[in-house]
């Protein structure tokens, strides 16, 4: 029985993996009191007249939302809400054992954005923080960016930046072990979706200065009249020598290769094209950009994959769970790259320089030494920023 076979009959035994348990006994007529009526109307009469205490009179202080409207699940696409509750499901229980985060999976029916962002800033009262996932682009651009500009708890759509943060966690001790710099290396990344653009802009923030982004049909270039919104806006800040072709011309003398796309895009030849210790993280699942052989056999220094059956693999679980820890213990009003920076800078040094190799520039996912730094570089980083609400949990 392979993987797949065999999850599919545990979904069926689990019939769910989360669920809600109580954290008060409500056995005698007393705790029920105390618990629900009539005790209950206090907290309710202190949060009508201040809402603030909704984060220390109840769960809220805790709880985050995994919202998808189902059209970009994993490597599935567009496959419904109903269909994408598994996943969602999974997420939430990451956030559970990895940060101690209570988190339920909502999954909306509607691809409309003004529907979406609608029906999330209604619910929003209920929550600690919101985690957007599995959405589309460009749309998910458009209902992130509204969502962090009209409500006060943080936003973070995990698909974007979750995937910027752990490449960019990656890519620090990559270049430790190829001896490079920042601010020296050409980046190439492959996929111009909601991961793409916001690796891009995020390794532009930490100092890279040479980004070139790929789409389907090929570099992605300032002027270009068949770019979508989001892609002309990462056409002014992106490839700023003006390279025009494809992928191939894009990855000549290329220092690292992302790979957020499709998979078996990447060729040997194009592998040894790049410059000297190249570095190749391909994300696309279930099969990479190019193969693990092909790409060692073709020259690679460092190759990651999002896959767990290959060493280095780029997760966004080593990211999401410690970010909303941190940031719901200091009660942030947003996620801001200071934030994110300092979580790619966490997740780097659980891996200390005596401990580097090729084949471990991360941390494991289920490392919790990762999601504890993770929380508390974000904690501080929103105190030193100046969006937490209180200075600790």
């Amino acid at each position: 029985m392979n993987i797949r076979e065999q999850s599919l009959k545990m979904h069926e035994k689990w019939k769910g993996k989360i669920e809600i348990t109580p954290r008060v006994e409500v056995d005698t007529r007393e705790k029920l009191s105390l618990a629900y009526t009539p005790g209950v109307a206090e907290p309710c009469l202190a949060i009508q007249a201040d809402p603030e205490k909704s984060f220390t009179l109840t769960r809220r202080w805790n709880t985050v939302p995994v919202i998808t409207d189902g059209t970009a699940v994993l490597g599935l696409g567009d496959i419904g809400p109903e269909a994408g509750m598994p996943v969602m499901e999974g997420k939430c229980a990451l956030f559970k054992a990895f940060g101690d985060v209570d988190a339920y999976p909502l999954c909306i029916r509607s691809k409309d954005t003004e529907e979406i962002i609608k029906t999330i800033k209604l619910l929003a009262g209920s929550f600690g923080g919101i985690n957007l996932e599995d959405i589309s682009a460009p749309r998910c651009f458009e209902i992130e960016t509204r969502l962090k500009q009209e409500l006060d708890i943080p936003v973070f759509h995990d698909d974007q930046h979750g995937t910027a943060i752990v490449s960019a966690a990656a890519l620090i001790n990559a270049l430790k072990l190829a001896k490079k710099e920042m601010s020296d290396i050409k980046v190439v990344i492959n996929g111009a979706g909601a991961a793409g653009v916001a690796i891009a802009k995020f390794l532009l923030r930490f100092g890279v200065k040479d980004v070139i982004v790929c789409d389907s049909v090929g570099i992605i270039c300032e002027g270009d009249e068949r770019l979508n919104p989001a892609k002309k806006e990462l056409s002014l800040i992106t490839n700023r020598n003006h390279i025009s072709g494809k992928l191939k011309d894009a990855m000549a003398g290329a220092d690292v290769f992302i790979g957020v796309s499709a998979a078996n895009c990447v060729s040997k030849d194009m592998v040894r094209s790049m410059a000297d210790k190249p570095i190749l993280f391909t994300c696309a699942n279930p099969v990479p950009e190019i193969s693990v052989e092909d790409a060692k056999e073709a020259g690679a220094f460092i190759h990651g994959t999002g896959s767990s059956q290959f060493p280095n693999q780029i997760n966004n679980v080593l990211v999401f769970p410690g970010l909303f820890r941190g940031a719901l213990d200091v009660r942030a009003k947003t996620v801001n790259y200071e934030m994110m920076m300092a979580a790619s800078r966490g997740i780097a040094a659980c891996v200390k320089d005596s401990e580097l190799t090729r084949d471990y520039i991360l941390p494991y996912a289920y490392d919790k030494r990762a999601h504890e730094a993770v929380a508390k570089a974000v904690a501080e980083a929103a105190i030193e920023s100046g969006v937490a609400k209180i200075a600790k949990k």
